[in-house]
């Protein structure tokens, strides 16, 4: 079973953010809320909102916390704003205030070894299924590349 939260419309661009993801993406969920708060970026407070955010969506369905694993996050670009310096003789020079999304997928873990099993099960019947093929086809004479 999936669990997701959504951050949309972050402003802190997304550059700022994925290598604070990067550190906990390994991590299970619980070990991430621990070590968020030691992470010394602004983009960890909005991550750590995030994965408190999916959790506490797993738990309201009954779900265990430590059986929890992280399927997905993703850190996606929002719209920029267009912003401007001014500068001499009365240009400006273009500023982009980049946003961000923040979106996290947990699932269980039972979940992900079932849902291998699944998958190994189907590469079994189709093995199963190529070798019931071969068998029926039936070999013709031998031709020596020829046309006749």
């Amino acid at each position: 079973m999936e669990f997701k939260a959504e951050q949309k419309y972050l402003l802190l661009s997304p550059r700022k953010i994925r290598p604070v993801v990067d550190v906990i993406k390994k991590l299970t969920p619980s070990k991430a809320l621990e070590v968020l708060p030691f992470i010394k970026k602004r983009a960890s407070e909005y991550v750590l909102k995030v994965i408190k955010s999916a959790v506490a969506n797993a738990s309201q369905k009954g779900i265990d916390v430590n059986n929890l694993s992280f399927k997905e996050i993703q850190i996606g670009e929002g719209p920029r704003l267009k912003r401007g310096m001014p500068v001499s003789r009365g240009r400006w020079h273009p500023i982009k205030k980049r946003m961000s999304h923040i979106k996290v997928i947990l699932a269980s873990k039972e979940a992900i070894v079932s849902k291998e099993n699944k998958e190994k099960e189907k590469i079994e019947d189709k093995k199963k299924e190529v070798k019931r093929i071969v068998k029926t086809v039936v070999k013709k004479g031998n031709k020596n590349g020829t046309k006749s």
